[in-house]
């Protein structure tokens, strides 16, 4: 039997899950550029992602969602060129993704060794995501620090670094097989972690109004109860998933979502 608990961010319990709305809007005099990051990564994000660390840890949980972490604005002009490039490859995995065995709406812009799952990946559309994926590292490699610390001091060693193993673009359609990627751990489990950047609602092709998605957003059972939490995720909100932790991507029933995911292994002090 799932238990519901309540969190410190904008919340709307339901009967079967905990949903967070990340927050909307942050004070202009406040958009001023990260030393840490980047100019369109929100400042104070890597304090504000350390104190939802210790407070998922106490709750024995493994992921956090970072609102509005990427600037709108910033993904916005991105995206008329992503759209131009944007061209998904046909994937047939075994056994299916997500309950899906023809995964046919990613783009893949870097596999991994031996062209998994694809051998083509898209190297124009890596080349325009190049400076926020660089950014993602540095945050991933924070969070993960973080999340890891002390979990066993006398066997891990420190983290110094981190290698994206695998990055791709997927846009949610209604379409059968296209609304959602249900329940699944990234990578089979083989990955250390992850990140989702949520993309901007698509205004280029067609008008907001109706390309506008209803429905999305992301599901985790997390913690030693599994519990369900599901998050209304907009452009720029950014998820961090540790190992093997389960969750979705919601599914939508109209309009389009988009979304970059980035599969990651750690590197260690040997």
């Amino acid at each position: 039997k799932k238990q519901q608990k309540k969190h410190s961010l904008n919340l709307k319990v339901t009967m079967t899950a905990t949903t967070i709305s990340p927050a909307t809007s942050h004070e202009d005099e406040n958009r001023k550029p990260s030393s840490e990051y980047g100019s369109f990564v929100r400042p104070r994000v890597k304090e504000e992602m350390i104190k939802m660390v210790l407070r998922k840890k106490l709750a024995k949980q493994r992921h956090v969602v970072l609102p509005k972490a990427i600037d709108p604005s910033y993904l916005d002009s991105l995206f008329p060129q992503m759209l131009k490039l944007f061209d998904p490859q046909t994937v047939n995995y075994n056994g299916g993704i997500g309950q899906v065995p023809q995964w046919k709406i990613s783009c893949y812009l870097e596999v991994m060794n031996g062209g998994v799952p694809t051998t083509h990946p898209n190297l124009p559309l890596l080349d325009l995501f190049h400076p926020l994926l660089t950014s993602c590292n540095q945050i991933f490699v924070d969070w993960y620090r973080q999340q890891h610390a002390c979990n066993s001091p006398r066997t891990s060693t420190p983290i110094v670094d981190c290698r994206r193993i695998m990055t791709f673009i997927t846009r949610y359609t209604p379409a059968p097989g296209e609304q959602a990627l249900l329940k699944h751990v990234d990578g089979a489990g083989k990955v250390d972690g992850s990140i989702v950047v949520a993309l901007p609602v698509d205004r280029w092709s067609a008008p907001e109004e109706e390309n506008a998605f209803e429905g999305g957003g992301l599901t985790f059972w997390d913690g030693p109860r599994q519990e369900e939490i599901r998050y209304d995720t907009r452009s720029g909100d950014l998820a961090l998933i540790d190992r093997a932790v389960w969750h979705q991507a919601n599914p939508i029933t109209k309009g389009t979502r988009w979304a970059l995911v980035i599969f990651y292994k750690v590197i260690r002090d040997e």
